[in-house]
């Protein structure tokens, strides 16, 4: 476990503020905002091992990392709205004996797995559906 300094902790909090994916860029940008005189490269940094400690979840999208608060200590999946970034939390215990099956099957052991689920949400297919009617 790093050390936690105030740097990793202004980065903790902003990710818990957020409440979809967002880059490392666009985090520095609202510390700067705030008034921090955060670096990007500690931002980054410090998403990094939020990440690899369990304490935010990250995924690639568009050859970018994004990164949420997450859970800790709970092995979950995500639904992600493609338009708005809205992320729900999800347990999937098919998908996890799927996985165990499959590594079974071809004699794979200590398999991990990441899933997400993107979409659009209740508000957005709403919305979609009213542009699409006019």
């Amino acid at each position: 476990m790093k050390r936690n300094t105030w740097q990793r902790e202004a980065v903790r909090t902003a990710l818990a503020e957020s409440e979809q994916f967002v880059s490392a860029q666009a985090l520095h940008a609202a510390l700067r905002e705030g008034g921090s005189p955060i670096g990007l490269a500690t931002v980054y940094r410090a998403l990094t091992d939020l990440a690899d400690e369990g304490e935010a979840d990250s995924l690639q999208q568009e050859g970018e990392a994004l990164y949420r608060a997450c859970t800790p200590g709970s092995h979950h999946h995500h639904l992600i709205c493609r338009s708005c970034g809205l992320t729900v939390e999800i347990g999937a215990d098919p998908v996890e004996e799927w996985a165990r099956q499959v590594a079974t099957l071809h004699g794979f052991t200590r398999a991990e797995h990441v899933v997400d689920v993107f979409g659009l949400c209740e508000s957005c297919s709403r919305l979609q559906d009213s542009v699409d009617a006019s």
